[in-house]
């Protein structure tokens, strides 16, 4: 099994400040709240929370053949790797098979409802055959008994169960070209029940929060498969004396499932934004999706071993008037990008965006769906009052290429040489085991925010007050 890889040697100021973002859902999206001083950027790419990692490439597959439109086609199928940022590594398989992977192409953990998963009836199937193959079965020889199949080798399994894999995700007429890997890819098809979604790695709920100063802004709530956190306050927190506790005002340094956090922000704090984060070495429960940051195959987590994840969420804060917090997210169930505007502040909150006019008043939270094509690039700002801005980027993924209309004609695994590169068989030792461990005591995250760069992301600029010195 792999170890996790620690990024507790990386602590200097200005990463800490790069690890500090709130989270929008695998969106890119820069902000700036400018008050009557300058603004200056605290740049964080993150997304919604839990892993990410850019992909290896193919590493353990033998052939399959397509069916489609009366012509055959011949592609590789089995498992992906994808090195995790921080620490960890991950087997994947596809479920879009005519969509191309990208050579080291970066990937966020992503709710199945902001892939085609969300919307495919057969999800939990999927899940079914991750958890009762390989490589969460390494046992070939009791999986070839249990299934029929006659002798496997870990190069026919993984094409085996992938082949099964992309009959349920992209309902594909596709076979295993070896006679032992279609047995394979035919019982786990006939076999397979529904299973439920696995819970995320680790996310904050919800990702900003605001309020006035001096009082408590939250609560953020910690949603974890690991077994503890590690709690980061604000990397500012000593100058401008904003804590991170539970609701008694108790100092917060580690949290667990379900645990609330708030952000302590001081009665004469000067009007600005602050973010914490959360963090863990855990293995990345199975059947987690994982999605592009731009547009690149959507696969599924088969094997994980224990794996840097981290999530953070931002406040905002001020004396008086409106005290936004924006956060976004993809609904593939709408097509579009719901971005959720809550005014904690004691004035309407009235912004611009895309060319309309929305108002929230004092105390009330809106959420506006803003339409997207589906695989359209977008990229919208948000104006208000006082200079503030806000802009989410990316790209909207929600349907398997194909799904409507004639299928390209090269299927998606195929991959390019670079992505196909490396060996043939899986060279990485085990992944199959799946659970948690204790979080451990330094920000990875940190190295998450250095790689992820350029997408998935949120931007925050901090918001500046004219009286305060050195800003």
């Amino acid at each position: 099994m792999f170890s996790a890889i620690s990024a507790s040697s990386v602590r200097s100021r200005g990463a800490a400040r790069l690890a500090a973002a709130v989270l929008v859902s695998g969106l890119v999206a820069m902000g700036s709240l400018a008050g009557a001083g300058a603004a200056t950027a605290d740049e964080a790419p993150q997304h919604q929370g839990g892993a990410a990692a850019t992909l290896d490439g193919l590493k353990t597959y033998d052939g399959a053949v397509l069916h489609t439109d009366g012509k055959d086609q011949q592609l590789p199928a089995g498992l992906f790797e994808m090195t995790v940022d921080g620490g960890g590594k991950l087997k994947t398989y596809c479920i879009d098979i005519h969509n191309p992977t990208q050579d080291q192409a970066k990937y966020l953990e992503t709710p199945w409802d902001q892939t085609s998963l969300g919307a495919n009836e057969n999800a939990g199937k999927i899940r079914w055959i991750l958890e009762h193959s390989y490589p969460q079965i390494d046992d070939l020889a009791a999986l070839a008994g249990t299934a029929g199949t006659g002798p496997l080798t870990e190069k026919t399994a993984a094409a085996g169960t992938q082949v099964a894999i992309w009959r349920y995700s992209d309902n594909a007429d596709v076979d295993a070209s070896d006679p032992q890997a279609e047995k394979l890819a035919d019982w786990l098809q006939q076999n397979a029940q529904d299973a439920a979604e696995p819970k995320a790695s680790l996310t904050l709920e919800p990702g900003a929060v605001s309020g006035k100063a001096g009082e408590k802004l939250g609560p953020v709530t910690v949603r974890t498969d690991a077994a503890s956190v590690t709690v980061t306050p604000p990397a500012d927190a000593a100058a401008s004396g904003v804590k991170v506790t539970d609701k008694d005002g108790k100092a917060v340094t580690t949290a667990v499932n379900g645990t609330e956090l708030y952000f302590d922000v001081p009665a004469g704090a000067s009007d600005g934004t602050a973010s914490l984060g959360v963090q863990a070495t855990t293995s990345v429960p199975v059947g987690r999706a994982f999605a592009g940051v731009t547009k690149s195959q959507t696969q599924i987590l088969a094997g994980s071993s224990d794996s840097t994840v981290a999530a953070t969420a931002t406040a905002n804060w001020a004396k008086q008037g409106a005290i936004p917090a924006l956060t976004a997210e993809k609904n593939c169930a709408k097509g579009g990008i719901d971005v959720t505007a809550t005014n904690s502040g004691d004035e309407p909150f009235t912004f611009d965006l895309k060319g309309t006019e929305h108002s929230v008043a004092a105390g009330e939270s809106q959420t506006i769906t803003v339409p997207v094509g589906e695989d359209e690039a977008y990229d919208f700002t948000i104006t208000g009052p006082g200079g503030f801005t806000q802009t989410f980027k990316g790209v909207l993924d929600c349907k398997t290429t194909g799904s409507e209309g004639p299928a390209p004609e090269q299927p998606s695994s195929q991959p390019s040489a670079a992505s196909a590169g490396g060996s043939t068989a899986g060279s990485t030792g085990d992944l199959a085991e799946t659970g948690s461990s204790s979080a451990t005591p330094m920000i990875a995250g940190v190295a998450i925010a250095l790689v992820v760069l350029g997408g998935g992301a949120v931007f925050f600029l901090r918001k500046k007050n004219a009286a305060a010195t050195g800003e």
